[in-house]
Parts: structure tokens; C-alpha cells; sequence
């Protein structure tokens, strides 16, 4: 059970269909959201069309915090991969859980933390890192699912580390003949983590 839980307690969660908006860039953030079950892309988009994938949400995850802290319009939007349930958290139900279950406040903070570490780690990744790293890099900050497995198509992980699907390919399937990796349709399991990390000392 996701550390985030309380948040749905009692709550009527929201059905999203795949590929349906659940926020957007540019918008203000008077809500963040927690996945009670699904999938859910976070991206960034260019004014000339481009899209960047950040990470993708997993059931248990919390996603859209940083703006809502903030105050400030969206830096991303969120769209549903699968059919997922989401739980909106405005100030008064996050006053009220954290009144019932005040330990989450330091969770809170280090959750805030991680997501301004990955949106360093992409800005690092754009400016310094060859393919190979960026691809290792973003592939250790997915979430997997229950079984372990990521799903991700070749072209997402593209668009998440600036490079090329003809990239992606080449090095996955590298990665896959060193055996650090196993990939299947839409899906990717990661054999040794560890060999991965070491590429990015």
C-alpha cells in the first residue's frame, strides 16, 4: 500500500480513458493529483510542437506537487496511459490528512525533492551526457509495475532524453545483448540496475 493512500480515503476517485488530459501546461495548479490505480504520463511541451517526456506515474504516485506548492502556472502536463482513477488533493483535503497523519509532511518534502532532482538530472542529461548515459540514466528513475516490468515505448524514451527512436533502439539493444536489460512490446526489465548506474559514476 502506497504511503499516500490516506489521500483517497473517502474520496470518489476521477476516471480518466487513455490518452485523456488530466492537467496542463500553462495551467494554475490549484490541485495535485494521486494515482489511485494506472498510469500516467508527465511531458513537456514546445511552442514549435516538441514533447518531452519526464517520467511516467504508477499507481501509488503522487504527481503535479511542485506547482501546486509553488503557485505558479503547470511547467508540464499529464496525460493517462491506461484507464487510471486519480484522486485531485486541494489545500483543505491535504490540510486534513496531514492533521490525521502528520509524519507525511517530511514524506512531502523529500517527494518535492526527488522531482526537483529529476528535472536537474534532465537538464544535466541535455548539456553533458552522451546517449547511452541520458537512456541508462532516465531508464533507473522509472517506476516499474508489480511485476517489475517498465512500460515505455522506444519512441517515449526519445522524446524523455533528446535523442532520436533509431537511438533509443540501438542502445537498448545494446544494453539487452550485454544482459542488463531484457525488452519485450512496450515493455523493459532491468536485469542488473547496477551496471546501468555504473554509467553514470
Amino acid at each position: 500500500m502506497s504511503i499516500w493512500s490516506p489521500f483517497a480515503e473517502g474520496q470518489v476517485p476521477l476516471l480518466y480513458a487513455p490518452g485523456q488530459l488530466i492537467y496542463l501546461q500553462g495551467e494554475p495548479a490549484t490541485h495535485f493529483y494521486y494515482v489511485a490505480h494506472g498510469a500516467v504520463k508527465s511531458f513537456m511541451s514546445s511552442e514549435q510542437g516538441g514533447e518531452r517526456t519526464l517520467t511516467v506515474h504508477y499507481t501509488g504516485a503522487l504527481m503535479g506537487e511542485a506547482a501546486f506548492f509553488d503557485q505558479c502556472p503547470r511547467v508540464s502536463s499529464a496525460v493517462a496511459l491506461v484507464e487510471s482513477q486519480i484522486i485531485p488533493v486541494d489545500r483543505g483535503r491535504l490540510t486534513a490528512v496531514l492533521a490525521a497523519h502528520p509524519e507525511l509532511g517530511f514524506s512531502m518534502l523529500q517527494y518535492l525533492a526527488r522531482t526537483v532532482r529529476l528535472l536537474s538530472t534532465h537538464v544535466d542529461d541535455s548539456s553533458f551526457r552522451r546517449a547511452d548515459q541520458r537512456l541508462a540514466r532516465h531508464l533507473l528513475t522509472l517506476s516499474p509495475d508489480a511485476d517489475g516490468v517498465l512500460h515505455c515505448t522506444h519512441e517515449e524514451l526519445g522524446f524523455a532524453v533528446g535523442v532520436s527512436r533509431v537511438t533509443v533502439s540501438r542502445v537498448l539493444a545494446r544494453f539487452a545483448a550485454e544482459g542488463l536489460l531484457a525488452t519485450g512490446y512496450r515493455t523493459i526489465r532491468l536485469l542488473k540496475p547496477e551496471c546501468l548506474q555504473a554509467l553514470n559514476p
